[in-house]
Formats: C-alpha cells, sequence, structure tokens
C-alpha cells in the first residue's frame, strides 16, 4: 500500500507536468525537449526563494513563475520561429535549448545537490490505518490535484480554453474566425512552463535537486503523454497515474526494471491503440 500511494503522488506530478507538454504539443504541434529543463529551473528558483525567505509558499511561486518567465522569453525569442519547421529541428532547437539551460543552472548553482526541508506543515507521518505515510507526500497528491482542477477550469469552462481546444482541433479555422491564436499559444506556453516549474518544486523536498534532474521526468513525460493521447488532457492525467503506478509498483520488486516496464506498457498502447487511452485518432 505504501508503494501504491507513492506511485499516486509520482503519477500525478507526472500528469501535472505531461499536461503542459501535452497542451503544448496538441495546441502548437511543437516537441518541446525543453520542458524539462523548465521543470529544473522551478525547482531552483524555488531553492532560492526558500534560502532567501524561509516561506515554502512563496518558494512555490517563485519556481512556477521563474519557469514561467524562462519559458515565455524561449519562445517568443527562439521557438516559435520553428512551429511550422519540420518535426528535426524542433527536437535539435529544444534539446539544444535544453543543455544550455541546465548547464547555465550548474554554473550558477554547481553540480552539488541541493536540499529543500519538508515544510513545517508536511512533517510527520500518517496513520490510515492500513499503511503509515509521510504527511507531506499525501499533501503532494491534494496540492498537484488542485493544480489540475485549476487547468481543467482554463481549459473548459473560459473562453481562453475554448480558443485553446479549437486551436487544437482546426488552428486554421480559428485565425480565419479573426481570433489572435498567436496571443493564446503564447498564454498555453506560458502555462504549460509554470506547471513545470511549479512541480519542480514542490517535488524538491522528496528527491535532491541536481542540474540532470529534468531530463528523466521530461522521458518519463513524454511516456505519460503517449499512454494518455495526444493534445487529450484527461488523458494526460490518467496516463501519469498509470505511469506512477508501473514505476512504483514495479521498484518494489526490482527497481532495475521500473523504466523498463514503462516503456514496455507504451509499445504495448502503441500496438494495442496508438492514439492512447483518451486521444483522438489522427491527431498527432
Amino acid at each position: 500500500m505504501s508503494q501504491v500511494f507513492n506511485g499516486l503522488a509520482l503519477g500525478i506530478l507526472l500528469a501535472l507536468i505531461a499536461a503542459g507538454l501535452t497542451i503544448i504539443y496538441g495546441t502548437l504541434g511543437l516537441i518541446n525537449f525543453a520542458h524539462g529543463a523548465l521543470f529544473v529551473v522551478g525547482a531552483y528558483a524555488g531553492f532560492s526563494a526558500y534560502v532567501a525567505t524561509e516561506s515554502f509558499v512563496l518558494s512555490i511561486v517563485a519556481g512556477a513563475l521563474a519557469a514561467m518567465a524562462v519559458g515565455l522569453v524561449l519562445e517568443r525569442g527562439l521557438i516559435r520561429r520553428f512551429y511550422g519547421r519540420p518535426v528535426e529541428d524542433q527536437i535539435l532547437v529544444t534539446f539544444g535549448i535544453s543543455i544550455v539551460v541546465v548547464e547555465i543552472i550548474r554554473g550558477i548553482y554547481g553540480g552539488v545537490g541541493q536540499r529543500v526541508p519538508v515544510p513545517s506543515w508536511g512533517e510527520g507521518v500518517v496513520d490510515m490505518g492500513f499503511v503509515t505515510y509521510p504527511l507531506y507526500r499525501i499533501e503532494i497528491l491534494v496540492i498537484a490535484a488542485v493544480a489540475l482542477g485549476l487547468c481543467w477550469l482554463v481549459l473548459y469552462r473560459t473562453r481562453l480554453g475554448l480558443i485553446v481546444r479549437s486551436g487544437i482541433e482546426d488552428a486554421l479555422m480559428v485565425r480565419l474566425l479573426g481570433i489572435n491564436i498567436q496571443r493564446a499559444f503564447l498564454v498555453v506556453f506560458g502555462v504549460g512552463a509554470a506547471a513545470a516549474g511549479f512541480a519542480g518544486m514542490i517535488y524538491a523536498p522528496i528527491v535532491s535537486i541536481v542540474p540532470d534532474m529534468g531530463f528523466r521526468v521530461l522521458i518519463q513525460s513524454f511516456v505519460v503523454v503517449v499512454l494518455g493521447g495526444v493534445g487529450s488532457f484527461p488523458g494526460a492525467v490518467l496516463g501519469g497515474l498509470v505511469a506512477g503506478q508501473i514505476l512504483s509498483l514495479t521498484s518494489l520488486f526490482n527497481p532495475v526494471y521500473s523504466d523498463v516496464m514503462l516503456f514496455a506498457a507504451m509499445a504495448l498502447i502503441l500496438i494495442v491503440r496508438p492514439q492512447g487511452f483518451l486521444g483522438v485518432e489522427g491527431r498527432a
């Protein structure tokens, strides 16, 4: 049961990261390999804010805002020029951006791992009768679930969300209706970047913060996107929860094979249902 809860905590974090990733890809048609670097930006920005203020809440806000700011600068300065380019160009430029951002962070903070302590309101354990579990990991479930809920409200209950979802289905028709879709897409990119930074900071007390921590998270998030379906927000949530359980329960028996089982699940989905759990056939 402890591993099941670990899987839920990891899965909802992956869902939060993958939600931004899948919306960016579904809306902009961009394969963003810099998304993992934004996760790292959020973690380190939050760490710096915590050192300065000793407030975990302010650190979370700082991590999300820093990742959003970096994401918007990258989008306006370089990435927007590659929206209509071949997929290979997008992969190369975003992967190159990721390396540059990570090395800048390494130059500022060094390669030694940093630690963010668990906040005072997250210390201790909870006895649920059938399992004793760390309080902060339960709070992560709640925090990430609330963040995903807010993203859902924006996507499905606001005018911006309507434009974004319409852009995913038919960007040309949205432009013909006179809507400034590029401005909406900029907001989408910023929100996706903020989600990655937010996840990076709330994950920081669980692991050691290192500059390369974003690469594995990025790969796992792409698997989540494939499992859930490209461009599908509910699919990202479902895919994240499934991926979290696969990684956690496999680690219970042999941690070496956790990633192997995750990629095996992805391969099976691509064979049986290429559009993913909740994706639409032909969208990718």
